[in-house]
C-alpha cells in the first residue's frame, strides 16, 4: 500500500518527505440536490461543529520557542479547537478519504492541495468570502521540488473572512498557549501520554523501546476521535499527537518565512511519530501533494 511507503519515509520522528505524487482518489462532489437547499443543509451541518477559538495576539510567551524575547507579535486569529474531522470533511466534499474511518476521527490522507480547497469550499457554503485564489492552469514558478506533479499556484485574496490554514508562527503561538502560555514542552502538559496521540499510547497496548514500524502496524496504532486527550492553556486539543498538521508556509531550513521552497510545513506530530514530533518547537516537511494517514489540519480565520 502506498501510504506504508509513506511511513518509513515520514514518521519516526524525521518526519521529513520522500518522492510523491498526486492523489490517484479525486474527491467527487456531493451528492445532486437543490443548490440552495444542499448549502442550507450544509452550513447548518457545519454550524454545529464549528468550534474556533479566538487567540488573542502578543509576543511569544513560550519561552522555548526562537521568537521568545524577540520584537515579535502575532495579530489575533481564530484556530479551530480540534484537528478538522471526518465528518466535517464528509460534509463539505462529499468524499472520506481517511485510513482510519471515524466521523470524529481527524479526516487524514489529504495533502496541502486538497486542505486549501476544503477552506475555500467550506467559506463558501457559509457564505464567506474564498481565502485563496487557486490557479490550476498554470505551474507555480516558486515551488522547486522535483517530486510534486501538481504545482497549483496558490495566493490569498486579501481582506477575505474565510477559512484558510495557520501560519506557522500563528500555530505555534496557539499551541504553545499564546498569552497564557507555561511554556510546556507539549501542548497541554510536559507529560506527553496525557496530551498527545503517539506511536506508544495510539494502539492496543503501550509500547516501550525503540520506535518500531512493524511492531507499531501490528498494535493497531491509528488515529482517535479529537479532544480525547487534555487540552492546552487556550482550549486547544490534539495539538501534539494524532495527526501532523499541514501549516501555510514553505519550510525554511532557519525556520524564517519564505515566498518560495520544495515542501510546505507540518507540525505537532501524529499517532506513528516518535514523541520528539510532537513536541511545540519540532517541525515537519512534506512535498505538497504528499499525503499520509498521520496528515491533516485544523482550520483558522482572521478576527
Amino acid at each position: 500500500m502506498r501510504w506504508r511507503i509513506i511511513v518509513l519515509l515520514a514518521a519516526a520522528a524525521v518526519a521529513t518527505s520522500g518522492c510523491s505524487s498526486s492523489k490517484a482518489e479525486v474527491m467527487q462532489p456531493a451528492p445532486t440536490q437543490n443548490k440552495q437547499t444542499q448549502a442550507e443543509q450544509t452550513s447548518r451541518e457545519l454550524a454545529k461543529t464549528d468550534n474556533l477559538v479566538l487567540v488573542e495576539g502578543g509576543a511569544f510567551k513560550h519561552a522555548k520557542f526562537g521568537h521568545y524575547g524577540k520584537d515579535e507579535t502575532i495579530a489575533s486569529f481564530y484556530i479551530g479547537k480540534y484537528e478538522v474531522t471526518q465528518q466535517e470533511w464528509t460534509t463539505v466534499m462529499g468524499s472520506n478519504p481517511s485510513q482510519f474511518k471515524g466521523a470524529d476521527q481527524p479526516v487524514e490522507m489529504i495533502s496541502w492541495y486538497d486542505v486549501v480547497e476544503y477552506c475555500n469550499k467550506r467559506s463558501l457554503l457559509e457564505g464567506l468570502q474564498p481565502y485563496y485564489a487557486i490557479d490550476k492552469t498554470k505551474s507555480d514558478p516558486n515551488n522547486k521540488s522535483e517530486y510534486d506533479t501538481v504545482k497549483w499556484i496558490v495566493t490569498i485574496n486579501t481582506g477575505a473572512n474565510g477559512y484558510r490554514l495557520p501560519t506557522e508562527a500563528e500555530w505555534e503561538y496557539a499551541a504553545g498557549g499564546g498569552q497564557l502560555s507555561k511554556s510546556y514542552s507539549y501542548s497541554g502538559g510536559g507529560n506527553p501520554d496525557e496530551v498527545a496521540w503517539y506511536w506508544r499510547n495510539a494502539g492496543d497496548q503501550y509500547l516501550s523501546g525503540d520506535w518500531n514500524w512493524p511492531i507499531i502496524e501490528s498494535n493497531h496504532s491509528r488515529t482517535h476521535a479529537v479532544g480525547g486527550k487534555k487540552p492546552n492553556e487556550l482550549g486547544l486539543y490534539d495539538m501534539s499527537g494524532n495527526v501532523r498538521e499541514w501549516c501555510w508556509d514553505w519550510y525554511a531550513e532557519t525556520g524564517s518565512a519564505s515566498d518560495s521552497g520544495s515542501m510546505r510545513v507540518l507540525k505537532g506530530g501524529g499517532w506513528m511519530g516518535d514523541v520528539k514530533s510532537s513536541e511545540l518547537a519540532y517541525r515537519g516537511k512534506f512535498e505538497a501533494n504528499g499525503y499520509g494517514p498521520d496528515q491533516g489540519f485544523r482550520v483558522s480565520r482572521d478576527a
